[in-house]
């Protein structure tokens, strides 16, 4: 190969064979992670796959049975206290204190990190300003919506100004509008600050908008990892719906392509494809070449619903039989 090339990004995350059990549950079955800096990486699964689990251990709040990480470049046994120092923590649940103003729980989060005061009062008002919390500075915490909580709990996990950030389910429970505020204001902390971010999630919708690269757990296994496309490009399904104006145009239709699924009543062909414009243009031509005429044509291809349900859910070894959209739920 001739030429230079763009340098690889440096890993802000690397994890090698991390495993963890409780009694006879695992809960983690060597996972291992590379998650390079300034990008957002996703982690999928339905309930009790592991992915609070695998947060708690990449944050030092609960020590993996076995294998290595490094976070920011430090070991997460042996240099603890300097992956603390890079890191940042937004759980389910926000850890603002009612009782407290906004700026009350900045300045508590400043004096934590062992700000001078006004080094703090900067901090703090800098934040304010940046999550459009200024107006309410002075208002108990008690007295804010959902999404403002959530805005002031992730300004705090800044105050310390964390290189990575781990956000463990930080939508849940907002409504769309509040939701998308959050997802501007983790884009513009990969795009201006080079923060790193570790999400998980189980709005499917938030990861597809959000995350560079998804992973996939399921029993405390990555069953599969890619970019969203990548991970759609996996799943069969994608197909062609072709709508004809009259029975005549839909026979005529049926007999020019080999597998295709026929609705009579709606005159639509469902017709598989791979989502790709070669691929619908050769139906496009084929078409064209016998001088039929369609009124529509859509295009379906597996979201990440597909991949979700088709990925997670199914039973451990001995374990009964379920399907995969029943666990799922």
């Amino acid at each position: 190969m001739t030429g230079s090339s763009a340098p690889a990004l440096s890993s802000a995350i690397t994890a090698v064979g991390l495993s963890k059990s409780y009694g006879d549950k695992v809960v983690l079955d060597g996972i291992d992670l590379h998650i390079p800096e300034g990008t957002v990486f996703a982690l999928l699964g339905p309930n009790g796959a592991g992915k609070t689990t695998t947060v708690q251990i990449l944050s030092t709040l609960v020590r993996a049975d076995a294998g290595e990480a490094r976070i920011a470049g430090h070991d997460l046994v042996h240099d603890a206290d300097a992956v603390r120092a890079a890191i940042g923590v937004t759980g389910q649940f926000s850890a603002v204190d009612n009782l407290l103003t906004a700026e009350e729980n900045l300045m508590l989060m400043a004096d934590l990190h062992h700000l001078n005061r006004r080094e703090g009062r900067r901090r703090t008002a800098e934040l304010l300003r940046r999550f459009d919390l200024t107006e309410v500075s002075a208002k108990p915490v008690v007295t804010f919506s959902g999404g403002m909580r959530r805005k002031l709990d992730l300004a705090m996990t800044l105050v310390g100004n964390p290189r990575v950030i781990f956000l463990d389910e930080p939508t849940t429970g907002l409504d769309p509008r509040s939701r998308r505020t959050m997802w501007e204001i983790i884009r513009e902390l990969v795009a201006h600050d080079g923060v790193t971010i570790f999400l998980t999630t189980q709005y499917l919708d938030e990861a597809d908008q959000l995350a560079d690269r998804i992973a996939v757990l399921d029993h405390g296994t990555l069953v599969a990892e890619g970019t969203a496309e990548e991970l759609k490009r996996r799943i069969p399904g994608g197909h062609l719906r072709v709508r004809f104006a009259d029975p005549d145009r839909l026979d005529a239709a049926t007999a020019l392509f080999g597998a295709v699924t026929r609705d009579t009543e709606s005159l639509t062909l469902q017709i598989p494809s791979d989502g790709s414009i070669p691929t619908l243009r050769a139906v496009l031509d084929v078409l064209d070449s016998a001088s039929i005429a369609a009124e529509s044509l859509t295009m379906h291809t597996p979201d990440l619903d597909d991949v979700f349900l088709t990925l997670t859910g199914r039973p451990r070894s001995g374990d009964a039989a379920t399907s995969p959209k029943e666990n799922a739920r």
